[in-house]
């Protein structure tokens, strides 16, 4: 992650973080998701807990604001998914997000690397039993972006996602799009088929295919479409786009060979893949 350089001459309040969120889109009884830096918007009085009130305060009492509090990653020696511990296991992803998965009245998923932290009105439910339906395969494991998961209902909720100071490159959805594309190529194949090219992909402790994507081209193709709401807190500069708009536009984007988004090895997986023959149903 490379934040915006942030100017410590410039004096950040809440009411400003406030501002800069509605200024795209935030409105009362909204969820809001974000990620960002704080150094990037300067000197920010109250620090991480100053952010979160200015976040809060944008949505209302009957909205909810929440941020990936993402625990495994590529530590070395390697983390051990069986150490997880929704309490106490720190997130690696900035001191915003640390400062957030430790605030009070934050409640977190149950989930060892893409768990999601909330605060408000629906916190609670959106981050309930995270991973306990609706599987699909993805690099880290089949619940990570399950149907019943919050990457789900963010999309349901049409969660307002917002980055502080940083760019779609720490987009944590486009592992949420990056596994329907899979799911989409292994749909309907008879279990030994669809047992067979999962075994190709990508995995905990096994190397193999995945259908990683370049996200900041994907802000880039939407900023083009006037898709991208750009404001500022402080020196940092404040993207944000609803997440149904985010997913429902990316994903034929995605699927257009043409793009470019994939490597040849997850094109070719995904070419037979999809010429693979179908059992009638």
């Amino acid at each position: 992650m490379i934040p915006d350089k942030g100017d410590r001459s410039i004096n950040v309040t809440v009411a400003a973080v406030c501002a800069g969120f509605q200024s795209v889109g935030a409105s009362a009884g909204d969820t809001v998701i974000y990620h960002g830096s704080l150094s990037s918007m300067g000197m920010v009085e109250g620090g991480a807990d100053a952010v979160i009130e200015g976040v809060r305060q944008a949505v209302g009492p009957q909205g909810t604001v929440a941020m990936p509090t993402l625990w495994y990653h590529g530590a070395e020696p390697p983390l051990d998914p069986a150490d997880w511990d929704i309490d106490n296991s720190p997130s690696y992803v900035g001191r915003l997000s640390e400062v957030f998965r430790t605030h009070p009245e934050s409640v977190r998923s149950d989930h060892f690397s893409h768990s999601v932290s909330a605060i408000g009105a629906r916190a609670q439910e959106l981050v309930a039993d995270h991973g306990a339906g609706g599987l699909h395969p993805t690099p880290w494991c089949p619940g990570a972006f399950a149907d019943v998961s919050p990457w789900q209902r963010l999309y349901d909720w049409n969660a307002l996602y917002c980055f502080i100071g940083v760019t779609f490159r720490v987009l944590t959805m486009k592992h949420y799009m990056e596994a329907r594309i899979v799911e989409e190529a292994l749909q309907g194949l008879a279990p030994e088929a669809r047992e067979a090219f999962t075994a190709e992909l990508s995995f905990i402790g096994r190397d193999g295919v995945w259908a990683f994507f370049n996200s900041e081209t994907l802000e880039e193709r939407l900023a083009e479409l006037g898709l991208v709401r750009y404001g500022k807190i402080g020196s940092a500069t404040l993207r944000a786009i609803p997440t149904r708009e985010l997913v429902d536009t990316a994903m034929p984007m995605l699927r257009d060979r043409a793009g470019g988004w994939f490597g040849e090895a997850f094109l070719d997986w995904w070419d037979r893949a999809k010429a693979e023959e179908r059992p009638d149903v």
